[in-house]
Protein backbone atom coordinates (compact mmCIF):
# COMPACT_ATOMS: atom_id res chain seq x y z
CA UNK A 1 0.00 0.00 0.00
CA UNK A 2 1.60 3.76 -0.50
CA UNK A 3 1.88 5.71 1.88
CA UNK A 4 0.23 8.90 2.11
CA UNK A 5 1.68 12.12 0.48
CA UNK A 6 0.79 15.70 -0.94
CA UNK A 7 -0.73 16.45 2.54
CA UNK A 8 -0.37 19.96 3.86
CA UNK A 9 -1.35 22.05 7.19
CA UNK A 10 -1.38 25.94 7.71
CA UNK A 11 -1.95 27.25 11.65
CA UNK A 12 -4.06 30.14 11.96
CA UNK A 13 -4.92 32.83 14.40
CA UNK A 14 -7.53 31.90 17.14
CA UNK A 15 -6.07 27.82 17.13
CA UNK A 16 -8.05 27.06 13.44
CA UNK A 17 -6.10 24.45 11.35
CA UNK A 18 -6.02 24.09 7.64
CA UNK A 19 -4.57 20.91 5.96
CA UNK A 20 -4.97 20.53 2.32
CA UNK A 21 -4.28 17.94 -0.01
CA UNK A 22 -2.25 18.82 -3.42
CA UNK A 23 -3.29 22.76 -2.40
CA UNK A 24 -6.85 21.89 -2.11
CA UNK A 25 -8.32 22.49 1.05
CA UNK A 26 -9.50 19.12 2.77
CA UNK A 27 -10.82 19.88 6.05
CA UNK A 28 -10.16 22.59 8.73
CA UNK A 29 -10.23 22.17 12.64
CA UNK A 30 -11.31 24.49 15.29
CA UNK A 31 -10.60 24.38 19.17
CA UNK A 32 -10.10 21.08 21.12
CA UNK A 33 -9.50 18.74 17.80
CA UNK A 34 -7.11 21.08 16.36
CA UNK A 35 -5.43 21.13 19.29
CA UNK A 36 -5.77 17.56 19.84
CA UNK A 37 -4.75 17.23 15.79
CA UNK A 38 -1.32 19.58 16.31
CA UNK A 39 0.10 17.37 19.18
CA UNK A 40 -0.41 14.18 17.16
CA UNK A 41 1.17 15.47 14.66
CA UNK A 42 4.28 16.70 16.12
CA UNK A 43 4.37 12.47 17.75
CA UNK A 44 3.56 10.90 14.65
CA UNK A 45 4.48 10.79 10.91
CA UNK A 46 2.84 14.08 9.58
CA UNK A 47 1.19 12.61 6.20
CA UNK A 48 -0.54 9.43 8.03
CA UNK A 49 -2.08 11.54 10.54
CA UNK A 50 -3.02 13.98 7.81
CA UNK A 51 -4.33 11.60 5.89
CA UNK A 52 -6.16 10.12 8.66
CA UNK A 53 -7.63 13.22 10.10
CA UNK A 54 -9.53 14.05 6.23
CA UNK A 55 -11.16 10.56 6.14
CA UNK A 56 -8.78 10.18 2.79
CA UNK A 57 -6.76 6.98 3.77
CA UNK A 58 -7.00 2.98 2.55
CA UNK A 59 -9.68 1.37 3.60
CA UNK A 60 -8.87 -2.23 2.64
CA UNK A 61 -11.39 -2.68 -0.46
CA UNK A 62 -8.77 -1.58 -3.16
CA UNK A 63 -8.36 -5.04 -3.68
CA UNK A 64 -11.18 -6.41 -3.78
CA UNK A 65 -12.35 -3.45 -6.07
CA UNK A 66 -9.74 -4.23 -7.87
CA UNK A 67 -10.61 -8.07 -8.99
CA UNK A 68 -14.34 -7.37 -9.54
CA UNK A 69 -15.17 -8.49 -12.94
CA UNK A 70 -16.50 -4.95 -13.79
CA UNK A 71 -12.51 -3.33 -13.43
CA UNK A 72 -10.76 -6.22 -15.01
CA UNK A 73 -9.97 -5.25 -18.55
Amino acid sequence: MPRPHGFAYERHAGGTVRITHHGRPATLLNGPRAAQFLAEVETSDPQLVMARWTGDYKRGNERAARDHPRNRR
